[in-house]
């Protein structure tokens, strides 16, 4: 038997190729959209992939279920409680993919989603399991939250409580099975989620809190509590999840398209989104006026999804090198609306300082006296709230940055702004929003409230 885990840093994501040597055959569980190296692992191990599985309809990132469909012929399988457009073969308990002598046998594990499917992998003759492909229904250290499909319709309670029942039936799998989930940490689909990318079900028993004896009414609130706010992007990828679309390699045909200054002025003026790629520190010395800011180096999907529109023209600037990257990247979640590129990366503004904008970032010292002083700026927090509750800065306004798109008229219109978040990476994201949408003085504090705290300024630890 071969099991490849392949984990997706940018998007916590573990995804799996489960191959037999003897008769030659692999399937694919919960693939990203880019599969190549799915395909590329297959034919160095001479497998030939026959069979590509999705654990459930995933919110986080587009599954590459058409893509391998289209390059390799491999039938496409969903959990029987799942409505698609395309063709699929559905899974309930006890149905079995067979691959020589191994045999993957489906469990119904509802909760995460209503369709959400697990996968018992066989090895042999042997009657017990070697290992289980949770999917997101367990994590290591974690469960699937059951909140993400409130806007389709369903009940986190009723999820909750399909969710126990679901846990049930692992638990009473042999303690040696492996646990291979497909998120780890990072992963927006839970709230403690671990760093380890395997465990096994005794040890999952043992120290996952999820999985402590309690009651589903108990259960029900514990997972239903304090989970992380996703960004609205996800009910979209959920749902494109289910449906036709083009794949990956078109969408990027179409838009890894060099763009003179020109033409990107005129369809920035039309109401496309500009989005620039670069660092954070290189965009706040000069970049484009009206253009956002999401580097490449950071959670970028996660933060990419949030404040672009999916529906609206994306033109990229990044730097040399990294435009296929930033809309591959961009095409992970969905966003395949991007026209093109400035040719030349930023250098193509040189010369054009009537286009350029920058923004001021504050060491900490400078941060603390501006805000004491008569005429201070507002300081805005945009981290989550879970993080504000252990430190913050007092008399601050706190909208977190997945909210802020939506309630940035709340940020008083003609008042200096000083955003904050933990290191930089987010404040950067949000300052770039609010001066798009009309802010005229909006700087940051330099390494976030991480730096705050190193100069040995005040902190609070209740928010006020």
């Amino acid at each position: 038997m071969i099991l490849k885990q392949f984990y997706l840093n940018c998007l916590a994501h573990a995804s799996y190729l489960i191959g037999d040597e003897a008769c030659g055959e692999a399937v694919v569980i919960d693939p990203q959209r880019d599969v190549d190296q799915y395909v590329r692992f297959a034919l160095e191990h001479q497998l030939t992939i026959r069979h590509v599985v999705l654990t459930h309809l995933h919110a986080d990132f587009i599954a590459g279920h058409l893509e391998l469909n289209a390059l390799t012929g491999a039938d496409i399988y969903l959990g029987r409680a799942a409505s698609a457009e395309y063709p699929f073969t559905p899974l309930g308990t006890g149905d079995n993919i067979t691959l020589g002598a191994l045999r993957l046998e489906a469990l119904e594990t509802p909760g995460h989603t209503p369709e959400s499917i697990c996968l018992l992998v066989f090895d042999g003759t042997n009657d017990q399991p070697a290992a289980i492909l949770t999917g997101d229904t367990l994590f290591v250290g974690d469960v699937g939250r059951p909140d993400l499909r409130a806007a389709l319709g369903w009940n986190a309670a009723d999820l909750g409580s399909l969710l126990y029942d679901s846990l049930q039936k692992l638990l009473a799998l042999p303690d040696h099975s492996l646990v291979y989930p497909a998120h780890g940490a990072g992963s927006l689909c839970g709230k403690a989620l671990s760093r380890e990318t395997v465990s096994t079900i005794g040890e999952q028993r043992r120290v996952n809190y999820a999985l402590q004896p309690m009651s589903k009414s108990t259960f029900i609130d514990l997972v239903t509590t304090d989970q992380p706010e996703a960004p609205a992007y996800f009910t979209y990828d959920a749902v494109l999840n289910s449906r036709r679309r083009p794949i990956l390699y078109d969408a990027l045909t179409g838009e890894l398209v060099p763009l003179a200054l020109a033409e990107v002025l005129r369809l920035q003026g039309d109401g496309a989104q500009v989005l620039d790629t670069r660092e954070p520190g290189e965009f706040a010395a000069a970049h484009l006026t009206g253009s956002l800011n999401v580097g490449l180096g950071g959670q970028f999907a996660t933060w990419a999804g949030t404040v672009l529109g999916k529906d609206e023209t994306i033109v990229l600037i990044a730097s040399p090198g990294a435009e296929a990257e930033s809309a591959l990247r961009l095409g992970r979640i969905g966003f395949d609306n991007v026209r093109g590129f400035l040719e030349g990366g930023f250098a193509a503004v040189d010369g054009r300082p009537e286009l350029l904008g920058s923004s001021t970032r504050l060491s900490p010292d400078v941060a603390a006296m501006r805000l004491a002083a008569a005429d201070a700026p507002l300081a805005l927090d945009v981290r989550a709230a879970g993080e504000r509750a252990k430190a913050a800065i007092a008399g601050t306004l706190h909208i977190p940055l997945t909210q802020l798109p939506a309630r940035s008229g709340e940020v008083p219109a003609g008042r200096p702004v000083l955003v904050f978040c933990a290191g930089g990476y987010r404040s950067s994201i949000a300052a770039s929003l609010l001066r798009q949408r009309g802010g005229a003085d909006v700087s940051e504090i330099a390494g976030g409230i991480t730096a705050w705290a190193a100069a040995g300024l005040p902190l609070s630890t209740v928010a006020s």
